[in-house]
């Protein structure tokens, strides 16, 4: 029997499924909820969901879908942001303009801050902290957060989940795994990109946003893997006051990076701040493997003496060691200009769409590269190249792992950064000691020995494992268990047109049975009596013209006259 509370989530689930057809509708984008085949009953009243269409149709179509994902809430802007970094499986129009979507959400209540507060740590608040300022410091989509004190002096900030965020984020992903499914099922070319691994993966990254404990433990890994590094500076977490709802960390007086007046004032050196920002972050994806995803201006304070702290831990990204050398053998493959080497590393490391031009795209890598060869390096902006060598491609549909994705954006935020504090920035200058130091690395009696022994075990492990594989293939062999899935593509369209010619004939045939039938009937002229006719050939002659005026309907709705 289903549980209440699954009964609950399925409703909530389907009115926020409805509401979501109502939203894209009132944006102008009734066409994509036609593709997608959306039942009838969701779209009932379509003409009084659209919106003033003078107005709509000033605005392009990433402002609308933009606008809608505004109003559609928390969930969705979450979603455009994380899409925002994304630019292998939505246009570079869409994902520039869903990186302006803010968190436009009015703060909650001190007494639901309270009572929020209670429920996560065992006791009120005034018996857990000396003091909590009621007004917020800042109002998100998941979170607000408060100035506070302990009881044993330290300044802090109470970071507060917001009631019932969980549920409502639930609902709606439950809403996105239905148009996922809708897309992959009527919309082919979709496939291409995985619309129901997308929303996985968002729903992996909301619900680990949400976890405060797990942000918790990511500031503490960050601060242990830059050990004694005094240019940097995080944020103590006091666990004792911290749950999965409730982040309780030292409170940070620093200036934004991004108000030069303010740092200049304060003598703070601009040039070893850009320096210092750029080395941490290539440390922490080149060494570490584990960086910071979402180090915009507004996430970083300067602090005396050109300490750089971050703040915000809910996004970050991995880099793990295959993918770490394949990065770096990609960076020495563009620096050779071997077009080669560079095709099969993205063969290796991507995901290819069939059909692949392998020629064409070495061809436009060529191009590519062949636009930055007498450039010095100092002038190049490697954010930009990045970003033409992502839209390469995507163009091929190449796609990699959602980090990749984030560091890229990453980076080009860091730079952008480290070009507004200082003007003869040069990334590339930071960027070639990483580079060096991880090719010599390879190179080295303990890397070459770690390598082999890996190798070694792979092959002795699939040496050890065949026996007993081939024994199993024999078995099924012998036991008529042995299957081969064959996949059919392309008919699904042709199967769904094909019921739909058939539906329509049978109907044709009904009603002309029914004309047929009841003409016979009133050539009779027995039985009950309408309006001086037969009754039931004058009821057949309704049906069927209900059902002609019907069907002409439903032609005509679908534009195939």
């Amino acid at each position: 029997m289903m549980k209440l509370s699954r009964l609950n989530r399925n409703v909530r689930s389907f009115r926020r499924y409805r509401q979501i057809v109502r939203v894209l509708f009132s944006y102008g984008f009734d066409h994509l909820l036609d593709y997608l085949h959306v039942p009838p009953f969701m779209t009932r009243g379509r003409r009084f969901m659209q919106r003033d269409a003078a107005r709509m149709s000033g605005l392009t179509p990433p402002v609308r879908m933009r606008l809608a994902l505004e109003e559609l809430g928390p969930t969705f802007v979450k979603l455009g942001q994380v899409l925002s970094t994304r630019p292998d499986i939505i246009p570079e129009t869409y994902a520039r303009e869903f990186a302006a979507l803010q968190d436009q959400v009015p703060s909650f209540s001190f007494a639901e801050v309270r009572a929020q507060i209670r429920a996560e740590l065992g006791s009120n608040p005034e018996e857990i902290y000396a003091f909590i300022d009621e007004a917020p410091l800042a109002a998100a989509s998941i979170a607000q957060v408060h100035r506070a004190r302990l009881m044993t002096g330290e300044e802090v900030v109470i970071k507060v989940r917001r009631p019932d965020v969980v549920s409502v984020v639930e609902s709606d992903i439950d809403a996105l795994m239905v148009i996922a499914a809708l897309a992959e099922r009527h919309l082919e070319e979709s496939r291409l990109y995985d619309p129901i691994g997308i929303v996985r993966e968002f729903a992996r990254v909301i619900r680990r946003e949400m976890d405060f404990s797990r942000e918790g433990h990511t500031i503490e890994k960050m601060a242990e893997n830059f050990g004694n590094d005094r240019t940097l500076h995080f944020p103590r977490v006091f666990w004792e006051q911290t749950s999965h709802g409730i982040l309780t960390m030292e409170y940070i007086d620093g200036i934004k990076v991004s108000d030069l007046k303010a740092l200049r004032r304060a003598g703070i050196d601009l040039v070893a701040v850009a320096r210092n920002g750029a080395d941490a972050f290539l440390k922490m994806v080149l060494e570490h493997g584990f960086f910071h995803g979402d180090p915009h201006p507004g996430n970083v304070l300067i602090l005396p003496d050109n300490v750089i702290c971050l703040l915000d831990y809910g996004m970050v990204g991995r880099v793990d060691p295959e993918v770490k050398s394949l990065l770096v053998d990609l960076l020495v493959a563009v620096i050779h200009r071997d077009m080669d080497e560079v095709v099969s590393i993205l063969l290796y490391s991507g995901d290819i769409a069939e059909p692949f031009d392998a020629r064409r795209l070495k061809r436009d890598l060529g191009e590519f590269i062949d636009g930055y060869y007498e450039i010095p390096l100092k002038d190049i902006e490697v954010g930009r190249t990045v970003a033409e060598f992502l839209e390469i491609i995507t163009t091929y549909h190449i796609k990699f792992q959602p980090d990749l994705m984030l560091m890229a954006k990453a980076l080009m935020t860091v730079e952008g950064m480290g070009r507004t504090l200082d003007p003869e920035f040069d990334m590339i200058g930071h960027l070639r000691p990483f580079v060096e130091r991880a090719i010599t690395q390879r190179v080295t009696p303990r890397t070459v020995t770690r390598d082999l022994r890996s190798i070694t075990n792979a092959y002795l492990g699939m040496v050890k494992n065949l026996p007993r594989d081939l024994k199993t293939l024999i078995n099924r062999i012998n036991h008529d268990k042995f299957k081969i899935d064959l996949e059919h593509r392309g008919l699904d369209q042709f199967t769904r047109e094909l019921d739909k010619s058939i539906n329509r004939l049978s109907s044709s045939l009904i009603m002309a049975a029914l004309i047929v039938g009841s003409s016979l009937i009133m050539q009779t002229n027995k039985g009950p009596q309408m309006f001086g006719f037969p009754a039931f050939g004058f009821l057949g002659y309704t049906i069927a013209g209900m059902l002609g005026l019907w069907w002409v309907f439903a032609i005509i709705r679908s534009g195939r006259l």
